[in-house]
């Protein structure tokens, strides 16, 4: 049962940055992006209006923060010297980041942006104003393929995802609000999940729990990305569920299409050509096999089956420290990769082993939506299945 990350995890990270730096031209690589930073350091932080900056070279590391997150980076073995700023806008945080990269002696930098980011009110100079900055996007690319321990978080994650999706299942019924039975089976699952693990639970949440379950409900299950309405569960209700836990920032993903009580035929129908779209994507996977053409599968059948007009989406992403991450099962995979603009190469229009998949092709008619959703790990020899709710129409029924 892994809950945390190694620590050579980091450490193999930074040499592969480390690596890249030594290979090029310039002095240092830079981070704003609090996800690469939490990737390459392990410290997580939220990011606002208060830039953190990450400068590394082939014998440093050092991170400016400003002073509030100062006692949080304190001790992080990975941080060889932490620079501050009191606070924005009174601070000057590329300032600072410019003076840390001056003591590292990078006069030239490969930076995943040109300044922070403007969140949340954030407007600051850009970088190339103090240094000169060429553009890398390595983090992002490096996060597709995921490591064992990587994968055995993701797996953990799905565990708990599930016993959420079993007491929300468990605690539906007609007249509950569905707000309520979220929080409800969230609670319960966090619970589970915090008395499980013990010590070994990696805080990375505020006043709320590990896991989180919950659903789309009445007609708002049209809508792929639809909302909870304000409007108590009734028999004959279709929902989508969904649920995930994080395990030291790693998330799985496992949605379902339910009933609230009896379905009618029509019903049952648009469900199992759903389940088929899942079955034959699932079946499409596999180490080498070209993104597109899972995407490309499930669209066909949906053409033979006269539905391709109920598709709204493509069947899935990869997962990890980000709910959403590329490479994406998506029909224009292939040409995305081709574009010199994404800096892809060939190979990366392939599965490969570590990439851990959502697969969720969904159909949506103007008043019901169909959809599940399960996360699923290529390896060497092809698939694991990481979530396992029972998929089948009985098993997915509220009586």
């Amino acid at each position: 049962m892994a809950t945390r990350l190694p620590d050579e995890e980091f450490d193999a990270r930074l040499e592969t940055v480390r690596e890249r730096i030594a290979d090029g031209e310039h002095d240092a690589g830079v981070w704003f992006d609090a996800t690469s930073i939490e990737y390459l350091t392990g410290f997580a932080h939220i990011q606002t209006e208060r830039p953190v900056v990450l400068g590394v070279t082939a014998e440093r590391c050092e991170l400016v923060v400003p002073r509030l997150e100062v006692e949080r980076v304190e001790g992080n073995p990975r941080i060889d010297r932490l620079h501050s700023y009191f606070d924005y806008p009174g601070g000057k945080p590329i300032e600072t980041a410019a003076e840390m990269l001056q003591g590292m002696g990078a006069e030239s930098v490969l930076a995943d942006a040109d300044g922070a980011p403007g969140v949340m009110g954030y407007e600051g100079p850009s970088l190339s104003k103090f240094v000169e900055v060429e553009r890398q996007s390595w983090v992002p690319r490096m996060r597709w393929e995921k490591s064992a321990a990587e994968i055995e978080l993701i797996r953990e994650s799905a565990k708990w995802a599930t016993l959420g999706h079993r007491y929300l299942a468990d605690f539906t019924e007609p007249g509950s609000h569905p707000a309520t039975v979220s929080q409800r089976a969230s609670m319960e699952a966090s619970r589970a999940m915090l008395d499980t693990l013990g010590d070994r639970f990696v805080e990375r949440v505020r006043a709320s729990g590990p896991v989180h379950a919950g659903y789309i409900s009445a007609h708002e299950t049209a809508l792929p990305h639809g909302h909870t309405p304000n409007q108590r569960l009734r028999e004959g209700d279709v929902l989508i569920t969904g649920a995930s836990a994080n395990v030291d920032g790693y998330h799985s993903e496992l949605e379902r299409t339910m009933f609230v009580g009896d379905y009618t035929d029509e019903q049952a129908h648009y469900f199992e050509l759903m389940l088929e779209a899942q079955t034959i994507a699932i079946e499409a996977l596999g180490p080498g096999v070209p993104l597109a053409d899972v995407d490309e599968t499930v669209h066909s059948y949906f053409e033979e089956q006269g539905i391709a007009d109920l598709a709204r989406h493509h069947v899935g992403h990869n997962i990890g420290l980000g709910g959403h991450e590329p490479p994406y099962i998506d029909r224009g995979w292939s040409e995305h990769c081709e574009d010199e603009r994404t800096k892809n190469d060939e190979a990366d229009a392939v599965m490969r082993p570590g990439h851990v998949y959502t697969i969720e092709p969904g159909i949506y008619t103007e008043t019901e939506g169909y959809r599940h959703s399960d996360t699923i790990a290529i390896t060497d020899e092809g698939v694991e299945p990481l979530t396992y709710f029972p998929r089948e129409l009985e098993a997915n029924v509220i009586r």
